[in-house]
């Protein structure tokens, strides 16, 4: 099982290797990121942090800004030396420059890293610690400076510029000993020094960094990048031909009919008409880009088969790339989704969309499975992290000088912030009287907690309110059937249980609704993340302070029928009794949509179910059912669902609001031309088929295979 940075490969072979010269060794894996960014929004000025953290924090912490794990290590050159020239000589010394300042950071290294230094931990133990550059997170120009290849070329391997696109070439990794060999020469024959490094693809660096530091193979450290080398990457590439393919019309339209939900956003305009597009919106785009596309026929009538595996395979690698825990299982999944992408891809060559794939960063995609068994899971090492971290480190900083020699004014007040921070947290410490935090046991599962408001969102709201505003048509009788169900737990049939809903009497005319469900986060330590990852929105139409009409939202959830787990929607099978008629269906997990959230008022709860028989749940919720999870449609994997009727009404029933597993996002079934008439916010009643759509985030991914 692969997870934080100790439980890869590399660890452990360094380890062993370190403890052949000096035993009882204790390894600290240095983590460097560096990436320039700009600190004002005119004259561009710019700034060069390098970060580093070390491999020893686990990654929950690591990856939290607040937390304080990274350090600003330097701001490096941003000079453009326009003194020079030459624009060949410029860019040598550029690199030069760079490579000269990174070894001075780093000198402090090279001995400890090999020899030792003693350390002492939080319990107090001193420890010989050898600091080891392990990863280095960066963008891909970034990785390029720092490894000293070649633009266009694979900065891990010897893989030929025109077979970058192929699955299925060879390649070699970068023989480090070899290149170290030829950077020897720099001193000593500079011709023969400039012929080698452009025999191993390199460039003719002097004195890399990287040359002297111990038990580090530059090319093995640099790590993948989720959010360039994907998002950024062959994400923002796919989204373009998919434009080109199907035109931005009918795409636009889709989108602006898509219904609400937590994770989603709606793009009310469009997506063609988005420009210098995030890695944030990419993200987002990916969400719903597989949906909108299923049922869009191509040009000349083409079958989209093709184009929609290969959009499916980029997905599923997209977000099984991202799993936070990854065992040999999940690894095959993995290469599994890049091989259905590549099988497939052809289908933009013969729409004359792309000529040719060679493309470092989709190259790139073929090392992630061993940088994975190196290194950990790719949240140990995500450039998102330092995108977060300039924010702290660098643009907070550049405001708080005059702008004048602002890099020692910067380090001043970092240094003095820091201070501030230590103080404050030791305080903290000092007066919290907690115990320590302990370690976790690992584990994929995400649990999730519901969780309501104190106060009801309204009060008092009559049930024929209930049924006309809300949409509840059989609030009345679905109540009556759920009250049978928790006071006579022997009723089976249908007969029996129609014959003791009939005698039911409801001793109240109105009940209390909330409007919204809140999910957060329950570590798998026992603690509760106050963070709101998920909710759902039940509420009728009303109006806003001006008097404009704001359309009613009730959103469609997972319901857990029975043995729901933690992953799939399969199960076995179990009779329910529903509003009008009782069916059978399968235990597992099924979607609904949620009409009303109510409780039921607290002085007629004996009055309907005697206390020694059960207890009514203080949330309930009256939901409409879709049809059961079937088998997933062949090309895009998707389940399609339908509205559940019965003699032309719609199937609901009373559950509890504990039931309800999350929220789920529905794609509905365009067909060739979506219709015109459905907006964002009627979508969900005038459709009649729709698709569950599982990339809304990595929790609904999980769960809905």
């Amino acid at each position: 099982m692969y997870h934080d940075m100790h439980t890869g490969k590399w660890w452990w072979q360094t380890q062993k290797e370190l403890e052949r010269e000096k035993p009882g060794a204790t390894i600290i894996p240095i983590i460097l990121s560096s990436d320039k960014t700009q600190i004002t929004m005119f004259r561009n000025k710019s700034a060069y942090p390098i970060y580093m953290t070390i491999g020893n924090i686990p990654k929950d912490i690591r990856r939290k800004p607040s937390h304080h794990a990274h350090i600003l290590l330097a701001y490096l050159p941003t000079t453009r030396l326009d003194h020079i020239s030459n624009q060949a000589a410029r860019r040598r010394t550029i690199v030069n420059l760079f490579h000269a300042c990174m070894s001075h950071i780093l000198k402090p290294i090279h001995v400890p890293g090999r020899q030792g230094m003693a350390i002492s931990s939080g319990d107090g133990v001193v420890r010989r610690g050898h600091p080891i550059l392990a990863c280095y997170v960066g963008d891909y120009p970034e990785q390029v400076l720092v490894s000293g290849t070649k633009t266009g070329d694979c900065h891990k391997c010897d893989i030929d510029h025109n077979t970058l696109g192929s699955k299925d070439s060879p390649f070699h990794l970068r023989d480090l000993g070899e290149i170290l060999e030829a950077l020897a020469l720099a001193d000593i024959d500079p011709v023969g020094f400039a012929k080698r490094c452009s025999e191993l693809k390199m460039k003719a660096v002097q004195h890399p960094f990287w040359e002297g530091l111990p038990f580090t193979n530059i090319f093995h450290a640099l790590t993948p990048d989720v959010l360039h080398q994907l998002y950024q990457g062959l994400v923002k590439h796919m989204i373009a031909w998919i434009k080109d393919a199907f035109g931005t019309a009918e795409i636009d339209a889709r989108c602006r009919r898509l219904p609400p939900n937590h994770n989603m956003r709606v793009f009310s305009k469009g997506i063609s008409s988005l420009a210098r597009v995030s890695g944030t919106e990419h993200n987002q785009i990916c969400r719903f880009l597989l949906g909108i596309i299923i049922d869009i026929r191509l040009p000349n009538n083409a079958s989209s088969a093709r184009l929609v595996r290969a959009l499916r395979g980029l997905l599923d690698f997209l977000y099984l790339t991202q799993y936070p825990c990854h065992t040999d299982e999940t690894l095959t999944l993995l290469d599994d989704a890049l091989q259905r992408f590549h099988d497939n891809k052809s289908i933009f060559i013969d729409l004359g969309i792309r000529t040719q794939f060679n493309l470092p960063k989709l190259h790139a995609y073929r090392h992630y499975l061993h940088m994975i068994q190196q290194f950990g899971t790719t949240d140990n090492y995500n450039t998102e992290y330092t995108e977060r971290l300039h924010i702290d480190l660098t643009k907070d900083a550049y405001r708080a000088t005059n702008h004048k020699d602002e890099y020692s004014q910067m380090t001043l007040w970092l240094e003095r912030r820091e201070k501030m921070i230590w103080h404050s947290n030791y305080i903290r410490w000092r007066t919290s009287g907690t115990d320590p935090p302990q370690q976790s046991p690992l584990s994929m599962e995400y649990l999730r907690e519901f969780k309501m408001t104190k106060h009801p969102s309204a009060k008092a709201v009559p049930l024929d309110h209930i049924i006309h505003d809300y949409g509840a048509t059989h609030f009345r009788a679905a109540l009556a059937r759920y009250v049978v169900m928790l006071s006579q737990p022997d009723a089976r049939t249908r007969q029996q249980v129609e014959r003791a809903a009939a005698h039911i009497y409801l001793p109240f005319t109105s009940v209390s609704v909330f409007y919204k469900i809140k999910f957060n986060v329950v570590c798998t330590d026992g603690s509760k993340d106050n963070a709101t990852v998920d909710s759902v929105h039940v509420r009728p139409e009303c109006k806003d302070q001006r008097g404009k009409n704001i359309p009613g939202r009730f959103d469609t959830v997972l319901v857990n029928t029975g043995d729901g787990g933690d992953r799939g929607v399969a199960g076995e099978s179990k009779l329910i009794f529903c509003s009008i008629f009782s069916m059978q269906y399968p235990i597992g997990y099924r979607v609904a949509q949620v009409r009303v959230v109510f409780t039921i008022p607290e002085q007629s709860h004996d009055q309907l179910v005697p206390p020694r028989v059960n207890i009514i749940p203080q949330h309930l919720a009256y939901v409409e059912w879709f049809t059961p999870f079937a088998t997933p449609e062949l090309h895009h994997g998707m389940y399609k669902i339908s509205r559940c009727f019965e003699h032309g009404e719609r199937l609901a029933s009373i559950i509890p609001v504990k039931n309800i597993r999350r929220s789920v996002h529905l794609i509905p079934k365009f067909g060739r031309l979506v219709s015109r008439e459905w907006t964002s916010s009627t979508v969900l009643e005038e459709c009649n088929d729709f698709f569950v759509n599982p990339f809304t985030d990595r929790h609904a991914y999980l769960t809905i295979f």
